[in-house]
Formats: C-alpha cells, sequence, structure tokens
C-alpha cells in the first residue's frame, strides 16, 4: 500500500511541504512514480529534471527518479540551476515532460515541485488527480535511466542571441545565495555590463537574507549598494530566480506590477493591439497604462500555472504578477524567467534618455502596501475567505475571482488565500493616504473576528 501523502501539499499549482514531515522518501518516490505513469501512458518517455540549491533538494531528486524510472521513464538530470533554465530544457532537449524541484521563496525546512507536461503546467484539478493516482497506487512499470545535460550554456547563448546591449550598464545583483548566482552574473558580465556581485554563492541557509525579492528588507543590501556603487540599476532574485527584484538607480524598489508596466510600455511599441494579463494584486494604474499605448488588458487570478495557461488561451504577448513573476511570449517561450526579464529591462535602460526611476514618471500616484501576509491554518483559510467575500458583497461592489477584491470607491483592498502557505496575501491601494490607512483598519477589524486571527496585530 502506498504511503499517503498529506493532502495539502497538493496546492492550486505545485505540490509543497516540509521536508520529511510532508515530503518523505516515500511520499517522494510516489510522486515519481504517478507522476511516470501519467507520462508513460500518454505516450511520453522522457522527463528533464532540475533542482534548486536547497541542502534537500538532492536527496529529492533521487528519490524522485527512482520513481519515474520505475515507470518505464528516462530522467535528464539537468542539475542545480534556476527554474527558467529547467523551462528552458522542454524546448531545447525535446523532453515529453519536466520538473522542477524547488521550495522557491519558502523558508529552508520546505522545498516543493512544480510539474509541466507538453510544456504546460500542471495545475488545478490535474494536481488533485495526481494525489488520487498517488493513493490508488496502480503504477506503470518498467525499467528507465538516467542522464545528465547541459541546458545551462545553451540557456546563456540563447539569452545573448535575442538581447544585445550597445553600452557598459553597471549593474548590481543580489542572487540571495539562490540559483540565480549561478548564471546571472556569468551572463551580464558576458553581455558588456560592469557586474556588482551581491550572494552569488549558492547556499541552501540563505544565510544572507530570504529570498524573497518582494519584501522590502530582503532587498536593504541591494538598495544600498546600488546608491553607494551609483549603479544604473539593481536586480533580486528569489531562491529559484523566476522572480524578479528590480531597484532604481535611487534605491527604490520597483513593485512587480510597476515592473510589468514598463515592460508593456515597451513590448507595445513594437505590438500595438496586444493583450497583457496581469493579476488580481495588481494596481488600478496598470490596465489604464496598457489602454494608453494601445494594449488589452486582462485581469486574472494569482498563480504561474494558472497565468501560463491564461497567456496560452488568449495568446497574450506579455503577463505579470504582483509577486514578480513577468511571463514573455514576444519572441520568447511564454514562460515566467526573471533572468529574461532581467535582459529586457537593461535592453529599455540601454534605449532610454531616463533613468530607471522615471521609468513610470507619467502613471498617477497611489498610495499602495506591498503584500501584507498574515499567518492562517491551511484547513482555515478559504472558510474566512468565502465568509469575507459574502460579507463584502452586502457593503461594496466586490470581485471574486481570485478571493475578495473590494472597491471602496477611492481605493481598493485584497484578501485572498495563498495557494503556497498557510496565510492569507492582502493588499491596499487608495488615492489618498488617510483612505489607505481607513481600509485597512476596517479589513483589520473584520478579520479579528476570525478565531485564528483574534490576537492578528494591525499591519
Amino acid at each position: 500500500m502506498a504511503e499517503k501523502a498529506n493532502q495539502y501539499i497538493f496546492r492550486e499549482y505545485d505540490i509543497r511541504g516540509e521536508v520529511e514531515k510532508d515530503l518523505t522518501p516515500g511520499v517522494v518516490e510516489n510522486l515519481g512514480r504517478a507522476f511516470g505513469s501519467r507520462v508513460a501512458r500518454s505516450g511520453g518517455k522522457k522527463v528533464s529534471i532540475g533542482r534548486d540549491v536547497r541542502l534537500s533538494s538532492d536527496a529529492l531528486f533521487s528519490h524522485l527518479s527512482k520513481g519515474i524510472c520505475s515507470t518505464g521513464c528516462d530522467v535528464i538530470d539537468v542539475g542545480a540551476v534556476p527554474t527558467p533554465v529547467l523551462y528552458y530544457s522542454q524546448f531545447l532537449l525535446g523532453v515529453d515532460s519536466a520538473i522542477m524541484i524547488t521550495g522557491s521563496h519558502n523558508p529552508p525546512e520546505f522545498n516543493g515541485f512544480k510539474l509541466l507536461m507538453n510544456k504546460e503546467g500542471v495545475w488545478g484539478r490535474e494536481i488533485q488527480l495526481l494525489a488520487k493516482e498517488m493513493e490508488a497506487a496502480d503504477f506503470a512499470k518498467g525499467n528507465g535511466s538516467i542522464s545528465k545535460a547541459d541546458v545551462t550554456n545553451p540557456y546563456i547563448e540563447m539569452v545573448q542571441g535575442k538581447i544585445k546591449l550597445s553600452r557598459k550598464i553597471k549593474m548590481v545583483i543580489d542572487s540571495g545565495n539562490g540559483c540565480g548566482g549561478l548564471v546571472a552574473p556569468r551572463l551580464f558580465k558576458e553581455m558588456g555590463c560592469d557586474v556588482v556581485e551581491l550572494f552569488s554563492e549558492p547556499n541552501g541557509l540563505f544565510p544572507n537574507h530570504h529570498p524573497d525579492p518582494t519584501v522590502l528588507k530582503n532587498m536593504t543590501a541591494l538598495r544600498a549598494e546600488v546608491v553607494a556603487k551609483k549603479a544604473e540599476i539593481g536586480i533580486g532574485y528569489d531562491g529559484d530566480a523566476d522572480r524578479i527584484g528590480i531597484v532604481d538607480e535611487l534605491g527604490n524598489l520597483l513593485y512587480g506590477d510597476q515592473a510589468l508596466m514598463i515592460f508593456a510600455k515597451d513590448m507595445l511599441g513594437r505590438r500595438k493591439g496586444s493583450k497583457v494579463i496581469f493579476d488580481v494584486k495588481c494596481t488600478s494604474n496598470l490596465p489604464d497604462y496598457v489602454k494608453k499605448f494601445g494594449g488589452v488588458p486582462i485581469m486574472s487570478a494569482t498563480g504561474h500555472s494558472i497565468i501560463k495557461n491564461r497567456m496560452h488561451e488568449e495568446r497574450a504577448e506579455l503577463a505579470g504578477e504582483m509577486s514578480a513573476h513577468i511571463f514573455f511570449a514576444e519572441d520568447y517561450f511564454g514562460y515566467d524567467d526573471a533572468i529574461f526579464a532581467t535582459a529586457r529591462m537593461l535592453k529599455i535602460l540601454d534605449d532610454a534618455r531616463v533613468p530607471v526611476s522615471q521609468f513610470l514618471s507619467d502613471v498617477p500616484h497611489m498610495f499602495s502596501t506591498p503584500e501584507i501576509r498574515v499567518d492562517c491554518p491551511d484547513d482555515k483559510k478559504f472558510g474566512i475567505v468565502t465568509e469575507l467575500v459574502e460579507y463584502y458583497r452586502g457593503k461594496y461592489e466586490v470581485m471574486d475571482m481570485d478571493g475578495v477584491r473590494v472597491d471602496f470607491g477611492g481605493g481598493w483592498g485584497l484578501i485572498r488565500a495563498s495557494n503556497t502557505q498557510p496565510v492569507l496575501v492582502l493588499r491596499f491601494e487608495a488615492k489618498k493616504s488617510d483612505d489607505l490607512e481607513r481600509y485597512k483598519r476596517e479589513v483589520h477589524e473584520k478579520l479579528r473576528t476570525f478565531g485564528p486571527l483574534s490576537a492578528l496585530a494591525p499591519f
């Protein structure tokens, strides 16, 4: 009988949990068996696997590949690489499926799996079906092999072939001791940039700061170094380099939606009429800005697999999330890639006559918060959000495609359940600072009426 897995590891768009507690050797091997069986029974044979630099990733690779090979599928080991490099392996190697072993921006004791079949993300109902297939234990049988392949060098050559710079740009790169340091500093030095490196050495304990570039405190060293070294731009990556943090020459951190607006203006200059997809956490300025430059804005639920599939459905050229995943389809492959996003941003800076701090000078000023994460048990968070939808629907205009986005009149607030962590994710925006604080207070008071959140501190 197959070892039963904790149901909460099967998230909306990936599989994630604590190593040893949730991701035991038996559970991971059975995941490999179930995934390999699905590949084999759909006529596939080869699965490329990459992994981040977390201390548990090598062991998880061993258990996962053992399970996959037992179904008759072959594993191609692309080694420790950023997630975008693993994504690229699908196009370079012609594999049927791919898996990235990564805990992304979760704490060091966590890890996870991003699954792809036929270049599409496996998410939602398909992940739940995979959980049932693991429990049923009706696995294919065979003897697959493991081989190695270099995807990093071809990836670097591919990016260099797409983006050419005409001048030396001084930049600071903070890889956060994650996978980005294995690729980005070398790539941008070879492209002619003057690169100042921070925390490029891989270290799965992330000793300098947590690798989440959307959190201001994690970017403290990068912001200071950009100003101290008089760099034109600073770039921060998360643990697997599929999310980007951008710092202007003054040391200010740009939010993910601000970065998306810059990329949208650039892309629409070449492809007017193109669609741009953004998630529910993004600023209300974004759709107006996209329309201003001749684009078609489309709001989506949050989640990298959801966004990728929505891009495919809408045939959109660009997409992004507040959490700083940026997806490119114009002269690219439609996946989120923080390293390629860096190259694109450098090209925009190369062509611009103004510094990064002036890129969005034509956007109306709004008072907003970054993402606010409120601890909430996995088995409570979705129920709380469901109650909030009904509560606010009786008072305001609401949008409930992903959590509840409340239109307060002079701004908005969002409360949604995270699909990757036991938290509620909040964000607020308003035209006036007083209104912003009022909206935050109102939501805070309501959240405290729920048992698990009764002691919630102000945010």
